[in-house]
Formats: structure tokens, sequence, C-alpha cells
């Protein structure tokens, strides 16, 4: 095997993100519940036998030049002492900044692309160990599917939840999670969801999202950005009740119906346009869906 092609990278949303304490490190402490979209960054890695890493940028982005996937196959070659290398080609279609771990899941693809690549055959448990060290959101993208998360990110207790769809909106600035988890405005909930119990809180997506909980970093996002403002009004009054995922900037709301009828695509195209012509320019948006497991669940072992 010489290379892997087409390789998606999903986002995620949180539904909703509860603080619920703080490490002795600082670290804070979360429960939220994750679920993956169709709205995907793609990857092509193809192996290299003198043991170098480079990242390629197919639609030519402006991306760090020591990014996450870079960082994710160095890890993984010493920590196996692997004497490949690769070229790894990085479609970046989510969007930065975002709250969506749109880094995150292209680490999480690119350790799973290399871990078959490379034929490491590493199994699930041991990716996850080394996703950790790259990022919280690492092991949910590794996990396979939607999950309630808790820690900083890193204990995950898998759901079997129905499909649904989404409507996201993001604007052109993001923001600095050191800012909001420092901000005096962050919330802290006192309930804890029952883990034991919390599959059968509610019968659809859109009653976690609209009848369990909340953001608790929206009010200190809201709090440095008018354009996160701006989403949540915006997006409420187009489509229902919005929420800032993860820790911004990107908002969304839950939608009914099959989408056959394409009036919620026509609906965000109209509400972009009018961004567009107002300014300023960046603001992007997609009718997205909920995945059932990643594309790449499976592929560890």
């Amino acid at each position: 095997m010489k290379a892997l092609h087409d390789l998606a990278a999903p986002a995620k949303l949180n539904l909703f993100l509860h603080v619920v304490g703080k490490r002795a490190d600082g670290y804070h402490l979360l429960q939220s519940l994750f679920v993956l979209i169709d709205w995907a960054d793609t990857l092509h890695v193809e192996c290299r036998s003198d043991g170098q890493l480079a990242r390629h940028d197919v639609l030519g982005g402006d991306l760090p030049a020591d990014d996450l996937c870079l960082r994710a196959a160095r890890l993984l070659q010493a920590e196996t002492g692997c004497t490949l290398g690769a070229d790894i080609h990085l479609e970046k279609r989510l969007p930065a900044g975002a709250g969506m771990g749109g880094g995150s899941s292209d680490a999480a693809t690119t350790l799973l692309a290399l871990n078959r690549l490379w034929r490491l055959r590493l199994p699930l448990a041991r990716l996850m160990q080394l996703g950790l060290r790259l990022g919280a959101d690492v092991p949910f993208f590794l996990g396979g599917g939607p999950a309630l998360v808790e820690g900083i990110g890193e204990v995950l207790h898998p759901l079997a939840l129905p499909g649904q769809r989404f409507a996201v909106l993001k604007g052109p600035g993001g923001l600095a999670t050191k800012a909001i988890f420092s901000s005096p405005l962050l919330a802290k909930s006192e309930n804890l969801a029952i883990v034991a119990g919390f599959p059968a809180l509610a019968g659809t997506v859109e009653n976690l999202v609209n009848g369990f909980g909340r953001n608790d970093l929206q009010a200190a996002a809201e709090g440095i950005s008018s354009e996160v403002q701006d989403a949540v009004a915006l997006m409420s009054e187009q489509f229902g009740k919005a929420r800032m995922t993860g820790s911004g900037a990107a908002v969304f709301s839950t939608l009914a119906g099959d989408g056959k009828d394409g009036k919620d695509d026509q609906s965000l195209a109209t509400l972009l346009q009018r961004l567009s012509r107002k300014g300023p320019e960046g603001w992007t948006g997609r009718i997205c869906r909920s995945l059932a497991q990643h594309p790449l669940a499976g592929w560890a072992g």
C-alpha cells in the first residue's frame, strides 16, 4: 500500500457544553454531547521511504507550517520507531476558529491513515492515548461516533442517536479559547447529566439540544465577539433557537424535517448573501447532517 485517498476528517458540533469544574492544573472540566457532521476536510496520504514528513495544501489555504497533521505524524513515528515517512495532502474546507474541531479531526484522520499505511496495527486504545497528547478533542474523532464527553474531553460515553440536520453559520473572525475560559462571563453548570440514564433523557437530538442544556461558553464569547452575537440572533430568527458550538465562533440551529424541499438550503443561502452585502466578507455556512459513525471507524488495529 503506497497511498490512501479521499479520507474524510469530519467536523463536530457540541449539542450542549457545560463547565462542571476545574482541575488543579487549571484545565476546566466539561460535560458535552458531541456529534459528527458531514462537513469535512479531506486528506490524501502517500507513503515515503525516506522517513520525511511533509504537508501540502491542496486548496492553497493559509495553514500553519507545523499543524496538527504533522505533529500527529511525528508523534506516531516517535512512539513506534517507524522509519517510513509521508506526504500529507490536506483539502481544508472547515472554517478555522469555529469550535468544530477541524484541526483535531485532521490529526485523528492522520493517525488512523498512517497507522494503516505504515502497517503499525496499533489498537484504538493506544491511538486514543496518543491523540490526547495532541489535543483534548482528538480522542472523540478517533472514537467513531456520537458521545457524551467528560473530563477535559478524554472520557467518552458512546451513544446511539437518531440522525438530524443542522444549519451552521460562522463569521469571519475566530475566538481565542484562552480568552473565553478566563472571561468573567464564563458560566458554570451546577447539575450534571447522569451518564447511566443519559440516553433515555430524550427521544431525539432536537430534544437534547433544546431541552437539556446550553453552552456555558457562549455568554463569554458573545461578550468578546459581536459576530457571535449577530450569528446567534440571525440563526434564531431564521431557523429557531441557535447555540454556539465548542468555544466558538460557529453557531448552529437544529432543523426539522428531511430537507428534501430545499427550503432550508435556500434560507441559508439568502442569509449568507445578506451578510455578504452588509460586510465584512468571510461569512460561511452550510446545511449539515449528523453522522452515525466516523467514515474511518474500524480502521485501528
